[in-house]
């Protein structure tokens, strides 16, 4: 049963949904730090007004934004309906720090913003418009639901809402007509008719397979290696870390800036992609940590998930998440830049040229026919113990504005998983590599050393 009132969420969305709790808010967030341009006031503030306005002209490329969950009776399964009661005035907030207000006291605030979990009443976003910065800029930070996008859509998202040059027109809002919501009747029923649709449906596609076919067999062969060897790695423990452990309330956050050329061309010397010279620097972060917190990195198995984006072009589904995950042992026993280099290029070659991303790719496909409750299960359990995230994201190489104001900077932020008190996200823009580190408050209480190493 179909029905334009409202869509389903996917299993991979749903379970970041049921994974979250209190204490590990699953919303991805960003910092975007502005030259105020054509916003700045005559009293050395912001124009919000300007900025919401800029913003709501945008909103319908963005029909996500608009719309909440609501929930199917008995199955306990989310569907997105558009919300009547929607206000633009709601998700974005205004607030300044004391003027001059340092990156110091910007981190400090962007930790407590962050820590907070998203309304599941109302759309699951927020923006931030924060002033008082020195140098007349000014700071925006955003916390999308987790269940909305990815990394990748994220960085999609970002261009939808900013423009390539610097012209301040805004546009007419287009009118926002909200689609009415279903009864819980018609939500109950479309499940009911699911359920009994699925031996149909997997029938017909069986149907359509090609039996005669011996690529079928290697194709079959593949797949069931792929779940097989993602199941052994998940059933193999990563080791305890003084990184690892119960997660409390409050939060670190940091972040460093590299010139995206020199790590292109470290690269290019030692004929390796971006993403393993990342791998291989997070290593030597890693490794250099523990040896500071008394831990010997050749007795530790340290275990990190890396998002690996499934989409087969270029703009594919801009919102949801489509991502499988590679999991990393990463070789902190190896001493040296290139040990570490050497020691990630082994694995990184062996995960491309297998088939580790479709077991993932795989069991959440699988994922949409099983009971809600346990898909988060399915999924922590598909991503196996690790111990830290890392997740990399190119975005635009040429600069961005929002109604004139140059976006010089955006760190990004990665949700901490139950158990995991570090994570790592990187986003390239506009010739810069930005890191942003998100670390629990207790568990990682030196995180500047990351940051200085």
């Amino acid at each position: 049963m179909s029905d334009y009132r409202y869509e389903r969420l996917s299993a991979q969305d749903n379970g970041f949904l049921v994974a979250e709790n209190p204490h590990t808010p699953l919303h991805i967030a960003s910092v975007c730090i502005y030259e105020p341009g054509a916003l700045a006031t005559e009293e050395g503030g912001v124009d919000v007004r300007t900025f919401k306005r800029f913003i709501e002209a945008r909103l319908h490329e963005i029909p996500r934004y608009r719309q909440k969950l609501m929930w199917v009776p008995v199955e306990n399964r989310p569907v997105w309906v558009d919300d009547p009661h929607f206000s633009i005035d709601y998700h974005i907030r205004h607030t300044a720090l004391p003027r001059p207000g340092s990156t110091e006291e910007l981190k400090k605030l962007t930790a407590r913003i962050t820590t907070r979990t998203l309304d599941r009443n109302r759309p699951l976003w927020e923006i931030w418009v924060i002033e008082g910065l020195e140098g007349g800029r000014f700071a925006v930070v955003s916390k999308i639901h987790h269940c909305m996008i990815d990394g990748v859509a994220g960085a999609g998202l970002l261009q939808i809402l900013h423009s390539p040059s610097p012209e301040i027109e805004i546009p007419e809002p287009v009118p926002y007509m909200p689609r009415p919501a279903p009864k819980s009747a018609d939500l109950l029923m479309d499940a009911v008719e699911r359920a009994a649709s699925l031996p149909v449906r997997a029938l017909r596609a069986w149907r359509e397979v090609d039996l005669r076919s011996q690529s079928l067999f290697e194709e079959l062969g593949g797949h069931a290696r792929a779940v097989s060897d993602l199941a052994l790695k998940a059933l193999t423990p990563s080791s305890d870390t003084p990184i690892n452990g119960a997660l409390g309330p409050h939060r670190r956050i940091d972040w460093l800036t590299l010139p995206l050329e020199a790590v292109k061309k470290t690269g290019r010397a030692l004929d390796c992609k971006l993403n393993d010279v990342v791998l291989a620097t997070v290593t030597g972060a890693v490794r250099h940590y523990l040896f500071r917190r008394g831990v010997d990195p050749k007795q530790i198995d340290f275990r990190i998930s890396a998002p690996v984006n499934m989409r087969a072009a270029p703009g594919e589904n801009s919102v949801g998440n489509r991502v499988s995950t590679w999991l990393v042992d990463l070789p902190i026993d190896r001493e040296g830049a290139e040990g570490w280099i050497d020691g990630i290029l082994q694995i990184t070659r062996e995960l491309r040229s297998g088939s580790a991303a479709r077991g993932f790719d795989l069991l959440m496909q699988a994922a949409e026919f099983v009971p809600p409750s346990l898909v988060a299960l399915g999924a922590r359990a598909a991503s196996g113990p690790i111990n830290m995230i890392v997740t990399n994201v190119p975005g635009p190489q040429f600069p961005l504005y929002a109604v004139g104001a140059r976006l010089v900077e955006m760190q990004p932020l990665v949700p901490l998983l139950d158990g995991t008190g570090l994570g790592i996200a990187l986003f390239s823009y506009d010739g810069k590599l930005h890191i942003g580190l998100n670390a629990d408050y207790e568990l990682v209480p030196d995180l500047g050393t990351f940051t200085a190493l």
